[in-house]
C-alpha cells in the first residue's frame, strides 16, 4: 500500500491541525495578566516537529525553548523544516531533546505545554499525576502550565470529520469508543489532490478520553496550586471565535477544543 512520505505527512499535519502563532499569542496573553510580564522560556512536550518551540524563540533575541519528544521522525522533519530556517542567533536559543517527559532535566522554564492532547496516551490516572507532577517540578516559581483538551457530543462515537484545503482533504476518524474504560481509537487519513489517492490511517492514536473536571482533579493531586478553564467564544454564525475566556460553565455542544491554565 502507497505510503506519504515523511515531508508530505508532516506538511499535510501542521497544515491541517497546528496554529502555534496563536498558541503563543494566547500563553502571552495570560501569562502577562497573571505576572504581569511576558515569558521568555517554554518547553514543548511531546513536541513532535516542534514547530510550536521554533516559532517560540523567533520573538526575541532573549527567548529560548526546549522540545521533548520521544519519536525520531517528527523530530528530524521539524529539524529540517523549522530549525534550520532559523537564523544562526535563534538556532542556539532552541533545542530539540529526544527524551521522555518523565524524565528529569537540568533545566526549569517559565511555560511548559502539552498541546494536540498527546498526554491522552497516559490512560492511567496515576501515571498522568505522576506526569503533571514532573512538570509542575520542571516549571519555574512564577510559570504556567498549560494543556489542550478536546470533548463533545461527536468524540465518543464513530465519526468521520472532514476538512478541504487547497492541497489536501483532512479527515479525523473516530473508530471506537469504550465507554467502560474512555479508551478511545482515532487517525487520521488525508486525500492528497494532486495524486488523487487516499492515504488511510497516516496517524493512529489509541487514547484515553479525559474529561475537564477529571483534569482539574489530576492537576490539584498533582500540586498545581490553580488551575482555570478557558472556553472558547461564538461567532455570530455559531462557530467558535478563537477567543479563550476563564469558565466554569459551558454548552454541551457536538464538539470542542479547549485549554486549561496551571500556577505550580
Amino acid at each position: 500500500m502507497a505510503k506519504l512520505t515523511r515531508e508530505e505527512k508532516y506538511r499535510f499535519y501542521e497544515a491541517s491541525v497546528q496554529n502555534p502563532e496563536a498558541d503563543i499569542e494566547f500563553i502571552n496573553k495570560e501569562y502577562n495578566k497573571i505576572y504581569n510580564r511576558n515569558p521568555v522560556s517554554l518547553r514543548e512536550d511531546f513536541c513532535g516537529t516542534g514547530m510550536l518551540a521554533c516559532m517560540w524563540v523567533k520573538q526575541s533575541e532573549n527567548h529560548r525553548a526546549y522540545g521533548i519528544d520521544l519519536d525520531l521522525e517528527p523530530i528530524t522533519y521539524g529539524i529540517d523544516h523549522h530549525y534550520f530556517e532559523l537564523s544562526h542567533k535563534e538556532q542556539s536559543q532552541m533545542r530539540y531533546i529526544r527524551g521522555n517527559v518523565l524524565d528529569n532535566y537540568d533545566f526549569k522554564t517559565e511555560v511548559l505545554v502539552a498541546f494536540n492532547f498527546s498526554y491522552y496516551l497516559f490512560k492511567d490516572r496515576n501515571l498522568l499525576v505522576q506526569y503533571f507532577k514532573n512538570a509542575r517540578k520542571h516549571l519555574s516559581k512564577d510559570g504556567l502550565f498549560l494543556i489542550d483538551l478536546f470533548g463533545g457530543l461527536e468524540t465518543r462515537q464513530a465519526l468521520e470529520e472532514k476538512k478541504k484545503f487547497k492541497t489536501h482533504t483532512y479527515i479525523w476518524d473516530c473508530e471506537k469508543y469504550n465507554p467502560l474504560t474512555s479508551d478511545v481509537f482515532y487517525s487520521i487519513h488525508f486525500i492528497d489532490h494532486k495524486k488523487k489517492k487516499t492515504y488511510k490511517r497516516v496517524f493512529e492514536y489509541d487514547w484515553r478520553m479525559w474529561d475537564a473536571k477529571e483534569l482539574l482533579d489530576v492537576l490539584k493531586d498533582a500540586g498545581f496550586s490553580h488551575s482555570q478553564i478557558y472556553w472558547e467564544g461564538v461567532d455570530k454564525d455559531g462557530y467558535g471565535n478563537g477567543k479563550f475566556k476563564v469558565s466554569n460553565k459551558a454548552e454541551n455542544c457536538e464538539s470542542w477544543v479547549t485549554y486549561i491554565v496551571s500556577k505550580p
